[in-house]
C-alpha cells in the first residue's frame, strides 16, 4: 500500500469497479426492497452544494440498506425544467441572432432538444465522482416516452373526471418568459416602497377630492371604481358619488364593500380588476368591465383604452410599468393630484424562476381543482403514515392543504408536455380561444381525425414530477407490472423543505390518486447549506464553492464527510472547508492506522496476551454498544449523529485506546489471535463507515483479506459482521457481561489517565516506571498503557500523588519526584475549591424547599456530589498533612 491516501487514484479506479460488476443495479427478487428516487436535478443543471447534500444523504441511506441485506434501488434522473430551459434555448439562439418568435414551435424545439443532448445528464455524470451509487442503468428523464406517456394520460384521466378544468382566472405571470406560474412558483421578498396619496375628484363636487392611497399608480390607467367599507363614517359623504381618475379623465362610481379594512389609509380603495386579484373578485361581484393595460412582457398598453381618454394618456404607450410608475407620478405631481408621498413596506412577488416581479394577469388557463387531493393527501402525514423528520413540517404541510388553490398548470411555453386539449379550427377562428365552448374541447391522447389544432400551452413541469415515483417503474401505463408492485411504495424521499408544495404533496396526492397508496414511507428534509457567516450560498455572492474543486481537494470522501457532520435534518448547514479538512485528516487516519496494523509481524504459536484478550472482549462490546446505537440513530434519520459515534468509535476508542492496548513492543511480534480480533474489528468498522466513506471502505476492505474477482464491501452484510466474539475460555460473553467490561475498562481508562497527569504535572517521563499504590485489584492494562507496577500494600501516608477515581482514592510515591513547596500550593488550591463546591452543595440540601420540591433523582444526584466532595476533601487534607510532615 502507498504510504499516504491518495482519494485521486483510488475513486476512480473503485467508481469503475462498481459499474463494471454492477453493484448498483437492481431486480425484483426474494429479498425486501428498499427504494430511493432522486429530486430530479435540471437536465441542463450543474453540481452544487445543495446537490452534495441532498445527494450524500441518499447514498448512505442507499448504501445502509445494502449492508443490511436488502434489495436497495437508487433511480436517477433529470427533470426537462420548462421554463429554465427554453431560458437558455433563447438566450444561445438570441446570440446567435434568432429570435424565438422567429421560429415555428417544431425549430424552436429542435433546438431546445440539441441543447439538451449537448448540456443534458453533465450532473448526472459529477454525482458519480460523489460516489453516488445510483442504478444508471435506470435512468430517466421527465421527457422521455414513458414519463410523457405517464403524463399525457393522467391530464386526460383528470379531465374526464372533472378534475381539470380550463378557465379565465386571475394567475401569477411572469413578464420575462411570458408564462403564468402557480402560487408555489412566487417568493415574496421584503422590499421598501412608497405609499402614494392621489387625488380623485367627486365629479359631482368639482374641487373636492377623495383621497386614494395605492403602492402602484401605474395602474389607474385601469381603475374601473373606488370602494369604500359602508360603516366607515369618515367616507360616508362619498355613498353614490362618482370620482375622475387622475390624469386618465375616466369617470367611475363609488362602490361600498366590506373588504375595505375600516381604519386602513384613506379607507378609499382603487378597484383594478384587471391587475389585482382581490380587485377582479370585486369587479366580478359588481359587475364591473376588466381594462388590461399592460402587453405580456409587462409594458403599458394604452390600444385597450377608451378612445375619447387616448388624449390624455397616449404617452404612456410602450412604457415598462417601473418607467410608468416614475413619470405618472411627476405627471401628477405637476397637476397638483398627488396628496403626499410616504415610505412604506411590503412584500413583493417574484418570479420563483427569472427574480423579476410578477403581475397579476387575467389570463386563460388549465387548472386542477385541488380540494380532493388536499382531502386524500393530509390524512396520512398527519396519522404519520408517512413520518416527516424533523416532525415540525407536519404544521407547514397542513397549513398549506387546508387552504389550498387550484392549482394553475399550464404555461406558455413550447419546451415541455403539450397540453393534449384540441379545438376544431373552424369554430376556433370563428369565437377565438377565450370564447371556445368548453363542450367542445377534445381532450385526447392522440389527435383527433379532421381540421383540429391543439392548445399552444404546455404543463408546469411539476405536472410531470408528481408522477416520478410511479413513473419511474411504469406505473401509470402498466399499473400492476412487475415492477411497480415491487419497487412501490419508496423507502425514503430526501428533499428540500422549499418543495413541500411544488412536489412532496403532489407526489402523495399523485401516490394515493393512482396506485392506492402512498408514494414514500418517510421523509427527510434537509437544511440549507450557507457559509460560516450564515449567508444563504449563491453564484452573486461568490460565497458558493465548486464541489468538484472540493472534491479535487479533500477527496470525495473528505467532502461526504464534511458536509454531513453539520448537517442535522432540517437545520441549515454552516459550511466551511475546515469541515471537509476534517473528512480528509480522517482519511489519513484510518489509513495509516491500517499500514500499522498490516506492518506488524504476526507469529503462529503465541496465545493472545492477558491483557490483550481484555482489550479484545472490551472493544467487541464497545463495538457492540456502538453497532446498536448506530442503528438506531439510523432508525430516527439522525445520520450527522451517527457519523459522529462511529468518528469516536474509531478516533478515541479504536485508535486512542484499542491499539495502545494490544500493540506489541518494538519490533517484537503480535500474536495470531490478537491480530486476527484486530483485523475482524477492522471490517466492522469499515462495514459501519462504508455508507458514509464508501471509497477508502472499498480499499481498505479490498486489502483486509484475499478477496474474489467482484466482491465488494458494499455486498458485505453488517449481519454478517456482527454478533459477539467468544472470550478466552470459548464462551459467547452475554450483553450483561459486556455491560460489565465496558464499566470495568472505563474505570481502568480514568486510572491510566490520573497517572498521566501526575506524570505531566510532574514532568515525569512515559519510560519512567512508576509505583501506583492501588486498594483494588487492577488488570494487566494499567500496568501496560500506564507504566507502573500496582501494589496494594503500599504506604500512601508519606510524599504521595494522588489521584480520586469515583470515590476510589489511588497514590504514587513523589519522593524521588516532587517538589513539596509547590504540589503543597496545588493541594491547598484544590482542597479550597473542593470546600467551596461543597459548601453550595450544602445550602442546596439545607433548602427544605428545594429538597421538597426538586424531583427525587436530582436531589440524590446532590447527595451522592456532596459524598463525592466530601472523600476528595478527606484525601487532600491527608495529601497536605502528609507533606507537611
Amino acid at each position: 500500500m502507498e504510504s499516504k491516501y491518495n482519494p485521486t487514484d483510488i475513486e476512480a479506479r473503485w467508481y469503475q469497479y462498481w459499474l463494471d460488476n454492477k453493484l448498483f443495479h437492481s431486480e425484483p427478487d426474494g429479498r425486501e426492497p428498499f427504494t430511493i428516487v432522486i429530486p430530479p436535478p435540471n437536465v441542463t443543471g450543474v453540481l452544487h452544494m445543495g446537490h452534495v447534500l441532498n445527494e450524500t444523504i441518499q447514498d448512505i441511506l442507499v448504501r445502509r440498506a445494502r449492508l443490511e441485506g436488502k434489495n436497495a434501488c437508487w433511480v436517477p434522473g433529470t427533470d426537462h425544467a420548462s421554463i429554465a430551459t427554453e431560458a437558455k434555448v433563447i438566450k444561445r439562439l438570441k446570440e446567435q441572432g434568432i429570435n424565438k418568435s422567429d421560429l415555428t414551435r417544431e425549430e424552436f424545439l429542435k433546438h431546445a432538444w440539441a441543447w439538451t443532448d449537448e448540456h443534458g445528464g453533465i450532473i448526472l455524470k459529477q454525482l458519480r465522482k460523489l460516489g453516488c451509487s445510483c442504478d444508471w442503468d435506470r435512468t430517466a428523464f421527465t421527457m422521455d416516452e414513458t414519463r410523457s406517456k405517464a403524463v399525457i394520460k393522467v391530464f386526460c384521466d383528470l379531465y374526464k373526471k372533472g378534475l381539470i378544468y380550463r378557465g379565465l382566472r386571475m394567475v401569477n405571470w411572469d413578464p420575462e418568459r411570458q408564462t403564468a406560474l402557480s402560487d408555489e412558483e412566487v417568493i415574496y421578498h421584503d422590499e421598501h416602497n412608497k405609499f402614494y396619496y392621489l387625488r380623485y375628484e367627486v365629479a359631482e363636487e368639482p374641487g373636492k377630492y377623495a383621497i386614494v392611497a395605492t403602492t402602484r399608480p401605474e395602474t389607474i390607467f385601469g381603475d374601473i371604481a373606488v370602494c369604500i367599507n359602508p360603516k366607515e363614517e369618515k367616507n360616508q359623504w362619498l355613498k353614490g358619488k362618482h370620482v375622475i381618475v387622475p390624469g386618465v379623465g375616466r369617470v367611475i362610481p363609488i362602490i361600498e364593500d366590506r373588504y375595505v379594512e375600516i381604519g386602513f389609509g384613506t379607507g378609499c380603495l382603487k378597484v383594478t380588476p384587471a391587475h389585482d386579484v382581490n380587485d377582479y373578485a370585486l369587479g366580478q361581484k359588481y359587475n364591473l368591465k376588466t381594462i388590461d393595460i399592460f402587453t405580456p412582457d409587462a409594458h403599458l398598453n394604452m390600444d385597450t383604452v377608451e378612445d375619447e381618454l387616448q388624449e390624455n394618456i397616449r404617452k404612456y404607450h410602450g412604457m415598462d410599468r417601473f418607467d410608468c410608475r416614475k413619470q405618472i407620478v411627476e405627471d401628477l405631481q405637476a397637476l397638483g393630484l398627488v396628496e403626499k408621498i410616504e415610505d412604506y413596506d411590503n412584500k413583493v412577488g417574484y418570479s420563483e424562476r427569472t427574480n423579476v416581479p410578477i403581475e397579476p394577469r387575467l389570463s386563460l388557463q388549465w387548472f386542477v381543482k385541488m380540494k380532493h387531493f388536499a382531502d386524500i393527501a393530509l390524512p396520512p402525514v398527519m396519522n404519520d403514515e408517512i413520518v416527516f423528520y424533523p416532525t415540525k413540517y407536519k404544521n407547514t404541510y397542513r397549513n398549506w392543504l387546508e387552504n389550498i388553490k387550484d392549482w394553475c398548470i399550464s404555461r406558455q411555453l413550447w419546451w415541455g408536455h403539450r397540453i393534449p386539449a384540441y379545438y376544431d379550427a373552424d369554430l376556433l377562428a370563428e369565437t377565438g380561444l377565450e370564447n371556445y365552448p368548453d363542450d367542445k374541447i377534445i381532450v385526447s391522447e392522440t389527435k383527433p381525425e379532421g381540421n383540429y389544432v391543439q392548445d399552444e400551452g404546455a404543463l408546469d413541469t411539476w405536472f410531470s414530477s408528481w408522477l416520478w415515483p410511479i413513473s419511474l417503474f411504469d406505473g401509470i401505463e402498466k399499473p400492476d407490472n412487475k415492477e411497480i408492485n415491487y419497487y412501490y411504495p419508496t423507502a425514503d424521499l430526501v428533499t428540500g423543505p422549499d418543495i413541500i408544495f411544488f412536489w412532496v404533496a403532489r407526489m402523495i396526492m399523485a401516490g394515493y390518486e393512482y396506485v392506492g397508496k402512498m408514494p414514500f414511507k418517510h421523509v427527510y428534509f434537509t437544511g440549507i447549506v450557507r457559509d460560516k457567516l450564515g449567508r444563504k450560498m449563491s453564484k452573486s455572492l461568490g460565497n458558493s464553492p465548486d464541489p468538484l474543486d472540493l472534491i479535487e481537494r479533500f477527496g470525495a470522501d473528505g467532502v461526504r464527510m464534511g458536509i454531513l457532520l453539520s448537517a442535522p435534518a432540517g437545520n441549515d448547514i454552516l459550511y466551511d472547508d475546515s469541515l471537509c479538512e476534517q473528512g480528509r485528516n480522517f482519511c489519513n487516519k484510518i489509513w495509516n492506522c491500517f499500514r500499522l496494523i498490516k506492518g506488524w509481524e504476526v507469529v503462529e504459536s503465541q496465545k493472545s496476551k492477558v491483557e490483550s484478550q481484555q482489550a479484545i472482549d472490551w472493544f467487541n462490546a464497545k463495538l457492540t454498544e456502538t453497532e446498536k446505537e448506530i442503528a438506531d440513530l439510523f432508525s430516527k434519520y439522525r445520520l450527522s449523529e451517527a457519523l459522529m459515534a462511529i468518528f469516536k468509535l474509531y478516533c478515541d476508542e479504536f485508535s486512542g485506546w484499542y491499539l495502545e492496548m494490544i500493540k506489541p513492543a518494538y519490533q517484537q511480534p503480535i500474536d495470531k489471535a490478537t491480530y486476527e480480533a484486530t483485523l475482524a474489528f477492522f471490517d466492522r468498522l469499515l462495514r459501519l463507515l462504508h455508507p458514509f466513506m464508501p471509497f477508502i471502505t472499498e480499499e481498505l476492505w479490498q486489502n483486509l483479506y484475499e478477496r474474489k474477482e467482484g466482491e465488494s464491501i458494499m455486498s458485505a452484510s453488517l449481519n454478517d459482521a456482527n454478533g459477539d466474539l467468544l472470550d478466552s475460555d470459548g464462551h459467547r460473553q452475554s450483553s450483561v457481561l459486556n455491560g460489565e467490561i465496558l464499566k470495568e475498562v472505563e474505570t481502568l481508562k480514568e486510572i491510566i489517565a490520573g497517572v498521566r497527569n501526575v506524570r505531566a504535572s510532574k514532568n515525569i517521563p512515559q519510560k519512567e516506571r512508576l509505583t501506583l499504590i492501588s486498594p483494588i485489584a487492577l488488570n494487566a492494562l494499567v500496568d501496560k498503557l500506564a507504566n507502573v507496577e500496582v501494589t496494594m500494600h503500599g504506604d500512601s501516608t508519606g510524599n504521595c500523588a494522588k489521584f480520586i477515581v469515583g470515590t476510589t482514592e489511588f497514590a504514587i510515591p513523589m519522593d524521588a519526584f516532587i517538589n513539596v513547596e509547590e504540589e503543597l500550593k496545588k493541594l491547598e488550591a484544590d482542597l479550597a475549591h473542593q470546600q467551596g463546591f461543597l459548601k453550595g452543595v450544602m445550602a442546596k440540601l439545607g433548602n427544605e424547599r428545594f429538597v421538597a420540591n426538586a424531583k427525587p433523582e436530582i436531589v440524590e444526584l446532590e447527595r451522592k456530589k456532596k459524598a463525592d466532595a466530601e472523600a476528595r476533601i478527606a484525601a487532600l487534607e491527608e495529601a497536605i498533612k502528609a507533606l507537611k510532615g
